[in-house]
């Protein structure tokens, strides 16, 4: 163990070490029927941790009147608690660095990633499964509230979890006063932001916190942006008064167009996703084996902003986003958020404004483009594309804003206002100047 705030590492010693880290964990497919702990509901075909902890497979009929797909059935993960995501911050010589995890989860495409400082469901740092402690939880339990550089609760995947929140946090620390254990680096807040642009190598949940660290220069609210702050949380709430998005569980086992078989959950038309079995043994974590259901997408995911100058200004485009899972129905998401795999099985009307500008967009206009991971603890093999798009296109259609990325930083300071992909999206837009 070690207390010292290192020289930054070199790319090629990061992927090494996240490499090391990752072999650690073995994964395999085995059928949902072979889950261990993991009940059937008789009645309702539900799928549940035998504690009652963790989460619960359900199935969810939407209704969303006027959209292009106006009503249908889907399985969910069932979540309700809340988990916390931690970043430990402190300065060496004026220099901010970030004590960052490699942290292999089941779901990843390649072995360990670079994660927060603590990453722990309520169930895990409870210690639901009868395992060891989790590292570093004591700094984010009862920090100092002078200590506290960001503490807000946020929502994840609204097109996959019922309602999932967790706090993002993070926490400033003397160095001197932290032990490193061997899965956890000092590194510094610059590099790890540059990071961003490697596909797969910065995990979602570390994506979501930084996109929470408020910009070190203060920035007047008053200024060049097309909407004040308080203009654009207004149309927010006015987006969210007339969407009529209606969300209502329903039994697993009575889902139209979905089935369950020995092996996984699966959409009749094979579209969308599934619901897997996976065996996990693990080096190194709370428990060293585990079995649990996975959601399993079918398609790469894309997700965008367009971006501006107004006034000499950097702007993204926001759109309000409708999504199924999401507590308040509506957030702000990306210009642009879909799997381009699944139109096909859509009506005309569901394709995305402007993905086809998104993704006919000249290499001079790719400010990033990123391919990275979602929450590798429940999705398995899920991942993302994520660009920022440069337009000369400045209006403004129904459902849509610009806003600075100081206005959506701002913004994110309340709760379940900005969607998990706009949060990466604009942890990438700050990758772009990443001593900010």
């Amino acid at each position: 163990m070690s207390s010292t705030v290192s020289e930054a590492m070199a790319p090629a010693g990061i992927q090494d070490w996240l490499g090391r880290c990752g072999s650690r964990t073995r994964v395999r497919r085995i059928p949902l029927d072979a889950l261990e702990d993991w009940h059937t509901d008789p009645a309702t075909g539900d799928l549940r941790h035998a504690t009652g902890r963790f989460f619960t497979v359900r199935g969810l009929d939407v209704s969303l009147p006027g959209a292009p797909v106006p009503h249908w059935s889907q399985p969910v993960l069932d979540q309700p608690e809340t988990g916390i995501l931690g970043i430990l911050l402190t300065y060496a010589d004026g220099v901010p660095h970030l004590l960052m995890q490699a942290k292999a989860e089941p779901g990843n495409p390649d072995g360990a990633q670079l994660s927060p400082t603590v990453q722990a469901t309520r169930s895990n740092y409870t210690r639901a499964h009868g395992g060891r402690a989790v590292p570093y939880l004591e700094h984010f339990l009862d920090p100092d509230p002078r200590r506290i550089v960001a503490d807000v609760c946020q929502s994840e995947q609204g097109s996959w979890f019922l309602g999932k929140r967790n706090r993002n946090m993070i926490v400033e620390v003397d160095a001197a006063r932290v032990d490193v254990l061997d899965s956890w680096r000092w590194l510094p807040l610059a590099q790890v932001r540059l990071l961003l642009a490697v596909d797969d190598l910065v995990n979602m949940d570390a994506r979501s916190v930084l996109a929470c660290l408020p910009y070190r220069l203060p920035y007047a609210d008053a200024g060049p942006a097309r909407h004040p702050t308080g203009e654009l949380a207004h149309w927010l709430h006015h987006e969210r008064r007339r969407c009529r998005l209606k969300a209502t569980p329903r039994p697993l086992a009575a889902l139209p167009g979905w089935r369950r078989t020995d092996e996984a959950v699966v959409h009749r038309g094979g579209r969308f996703f599934r619901i897997i079995g996976l065996e996990v043994e693990a080096v190194g974590r709370e428990v060293g084996r585990w079995t649990q259901p996975m959601l399993q997408p079918y398609g790469t995911g894309v997700a965008a902003f367009l971006t501006t100058l107004l006034d000499g200004v950097p702007h993204v485009l926001l759109r309000a986003g409708a999504e199924a899972g999401h507590a308040h129905g509506v957030e702000l998401a990306p210009t642009v958020q879909c799997t381009p795999a699944n139109l096909d099985a859509l009506p005309p009307a569901a394709r995305p404004r402007f993905l086809d500008e998104v993704l006919a967009a000249p290499p001079d206009r790719i400010l990033f483009d990123s391919t990275l991971s979602e929450e590798g603890g429940r999705f398995h093999h899920a991942r993302t594309r994520y660009l920022l798009v440069a337009t000369d296109d400045t209006t403004e259609p129904e459902g849509f804003r610009w806003a600075t990325p100081p206005q959506l930083t701002a913004l994110l300071g309340r709760s379940r206002r900005v969607n998990v992909e706009a949060r990466t999206l604009l942890a990438c837009v700050r990758s772009l100047n990443p001593a900010e």
